[in-house]
């Protein structure tokens, strides 16, 4: 056999692996990411990436209200929204 059907042999299950490893979990995850907040909706209880939790009072293109706390309201950015509150975090297994 030629030494050079086996180097791309090697390639190809290399290539294979790094895809169902990497590349497909990511973008599956990332779709997750994007369905959640394409449903995301006013009284939903949210935390964002900074460790913020608060409730959805409003909700523009790409701008989320969130009321903190009785009377104070912040303005965050849609992208950064961790997840819903009352759903619990996937672990990240190594």
């Amino acid at each position: 056999m030629d030494p050079n059907v086996f180097t791309f042999g090697y390639l190809a299950i290399l290539l294979l692996a790094f895809y169902f490893l990497l590349i497909r979990p990511q973008s599956k995850q990332r779709k997750a990411r994007m369905a959640m907040l394409d449903e995301l909706k006013v009284s939903d209880e949210i935390f964002t990436v900074g460790g913020i939790l608060g409730t959805v009072t409003r909700i523009s293109d790409d701008i989320v209200r969130l009321q903190i706390s009785d009377g104070v309201e912040i303005e965050i950015l849609k992208g950064s929204v961790g997840g819903l509150r009352n759903t619990q975090v996937p672990e990240i297994t190594e």
